[in-house]
């Protein structure tokens, strides 16, 4: 069995850019983590160094169990500074404008980067594995960044809602606008995702049913 991080890595990798998996530290400690295959060092300048799924994996593990994950429990908290997109029905919003727009942007570039440098085959339109731990959020991401408005906390006013479903790799996205749930579908799609459309059988109502595409 692989020996637990230190203390002093365990502080590096918990502090990790929650999308791109960006590490912050000493070289000591860097380099140390990429001899345990949890880091990785980019090979372009600045060769910044970022987790691996291996490292991603223990970040996520490292949360403590009584914590919810930002992903789904509180997408949109933007509790110490850390990004989450929106989606959908969120009590507390982000304040919408430019500012707003820049971090979605950003984080979708990030996004992508992850993709480049965590697919084997270097590809940017088809989802990583980080997204396929963070479904709600990946899903929600793509959609925020391409202009889809979220539903508000009112549950007024239409936009789109993601939310996780009891079938792997698979989030539901529901947008009570015919057009506007059509051009999610298209969204999703161009993302890299796989989307199906469905009908609930009691309501009668539309819904996507979408998962990451792997080839």
């Amino acid at each position: 069995m692989t020996r637990p991080p230190t203390a002093a890595q365990r502080r590096v990798i918990d502090a990790a850019d929650p999308v791109t998996g960006r590490l912050r530290g000493t070289e000591f400690q860097l380099a140390a983590l990429v001899k345990r295959g949890l880091a990785f060092r980019h090979p372009r300048p600045p060769h910044d160094h970022f987790l691996t799924p291996t490292g991603h994996r223990i970040r996520e593990e490292a949360r403590p169990t009584d914590t919810p994950a930002p992903a789904e429990a509180t997408p949109a908290s933007g509790a110490a500074g850390v990004f989450a997109a929106r989606v959908g029905g969120e009590e507390e919003i982000p304040a919408a404008g430019p500012a707003r727009t820049r971090e979605v942007h950003s984080a979708w570039q990030g996004l992508l980067e992850l993709r480049r440098m965590t697919n084997t085959d270097g590809a940017m339109d088809r989802p990583c594995g980080w997204e396929r731990t963070h479904l709600v959020q990946a899903a929600a991401l793509a959609l925020e960044a391409a202009g889809h408005l979220p539903e508000d906390g009112f549950g007024a006013g239409g936009g789109y809602r993601v939310r996780a479903t009891p079938q792997p790799e698979a989030v539901a996205v529901r947008e009570p606008d015919g057009d506007a749930l059509r051009a999610c579908a298209a969204t999703l799609e161009k993302a890299g995702w796989q989307v199906g459309e469905h009908t609930e059988p009691r309501t009668g109502a539309r819904y996507l049913l979408a998962s990451p595409r792997r080839t």
